[in-house]
C-alpha cells in the first residue's frame, strides 16, 4: 500500500499578517511535497480574464453560494469587498479520506471556522509571526507591489491578525526563511504521525493483542 493509503490527510492552515512570508512558505512546502494541494475556493465574483472554473476558483451565483452555506457545505466563508468567498467541504473531506494533505492560506476568522468544523480532528493550524513590526513594514515596502496608503492599511490590519496567534497549534517566528521552512516541514511531518491520522493503528493493536493472547 502507498503512504497516502495508510493515513488520513491533513487540513493544513497557514495564517499570518501580510509580509510575514506566508505565500513564500506555502510555495516552498508544496515544492517539498508536490502531493500537497491548495484548496480551490468558491466565490461569487465574476471570473477574470484567463481564470478557469474549478482550477482558479469555483465560480458560483450568490444564491447558490448562500444555499451551500445554509446546507453546511462550506468549511469557512466570508464576505469581502461585496463578494462571497468560501471553502467547499466535499473536496477537502474526500482528499483527507484519500490521505492527501490540503493547504489553506486563510486569515484567523477562516481558521477559526475550520477548527470548529466536522474536520477539526484533521486540522493543523500554523501561524507565522514576523521578527518585529519594523521588519514587517520593511518587507511590505520591499515588495514594491502596493502604494503607501495600501501598506498603511495592511499595517493597521496586521495587529488584528497577530492578536489571534494563541488560537493556533503552532506558531513560528519567521526571522530566517530557510530556518522557518525547515521547522514548517518538521511540524507537518510530525502531524502526519498523529494517532488520528493513522486509521490502521486500531487494527494493528488488535493484531498485537491476538498475538499476545496466543502466547499466553
Amino acid at each position: 500500500m502507498t503512504e497516502t493509503a495508510t493515513r488520513r490527510g491533513l487540513l493544513i492552515i497557514l495564517s499570518s499578517p501580510s509580509g510575514a512570508g506566508k505565500s513564500t512558505l506555502a510555495r516552498r512546502l508544496r515544492a517539498w511535497d508536490p502531493s500537497i494541494v491548495f484548496s480551490v475556493s468558491a466565490t461569487t465574483r465574476a471570473p477574470r480574464p484567463g481564470e478557469v472554473d474549478g482550477e482558479d476558483y469555483h465560480f458560483m451565483s450568490e444564491a447558490a453560494f448562500k444555499k451551500a452555506v445554509n446546507d453546511g457545505e462550506m468549511l469557512e466563508h466570508a464576505h469581502v469587498f461585496g463578494n462571497f468567498y468560501g471553502s467547499p467541504k466535499g473536496p477537502v473531506r474526500d482528499a483527507i479520506i484519500a490521505g492527501k494533505d490540503v493547504l489553506f492560506d486563510i486569515d484567523w476568522q477562516g481558521a477559526q471556522q475550520m477548527t470548529n468544523s466536522e474536520l477539526a480532528l484533521h486540522t493543523l493550524s500554523i501561524f507565522l509571526l514576523p521578527p518585529s513590526i519594523a521588519e514587517l513594514k520593511r518587507r511590505l515596502e520591499a515588495r514594491a507591489q502596493d502604494e503607501a496608503d495600501v501598506i498603511a492599511k495592511r499595517m493597521q490590519k496586521s495587529w488584528d491578525e497577530i492578536s489571534h496567534w494563541g488560537s493556533y497549534d503552532f506558531v513560528l517566528v519567521n526571522e530566517d526563511l530557510d530556518e522557518t521552512e525547515a521547522r514548517l516541514k518538521s511540524v507537518v511531518t510530525a502531524a502526519r504521525l498523529r494517532r488520528t491520522q493513522q486509521p490502521g493503528l486500531l487494527e494493528h493493536v488488535r493484531g498485537l493483542q491476538r498475538e499476545f493472547e496466543e502466547l499466553s
